[in-house]
């Protein structure tokens, strides 16, 4: 017998994260947590403490002065470069501290 519903699994999951909204801000969230290590290294990721999103804004964490002068100049750039890196609009602003 020859299913004729069948459908591929990208569907299925485009499917069920279109029905559950938040659980899809949620990985996109993540995905902005990990593209700062990736777009920016493991020389920035070494002096980074913590980061996380709230209100589509990214908090993150320095431990060096001049990295976080640096960065800051360079705000507009960074919220460009991970919002394409994850593919959607997930973060509007970037606070460095």
């Amino acid at each position: 017998m020859k299913k004729t519903n069948a459908k591929a699994i990208g569907e299925l999951l485009n499917d069920f994260f279109d029905s559950n909204n938040p659980l899809r801000e949620q990985i996109q969230i993540m995905r902005v947590q990990r593209a700062w290590g990736e777009l920016l290294g493991p020389s920035i990721m070494q002096y980074t403490s913590t980061i996380y999103v709230r209100n589509r804004v990214l908090y993150v964490s320095l431990t060096s002065s001049v990295l976080r002068n640096e960065l800051i100049l360079s705000r507009e750039r960074l919220i460009q470069s991970l919002n394409k890196h994850v593919g959607a609009q997930v973060i509007d602003n970037i606070v460095i501290r």
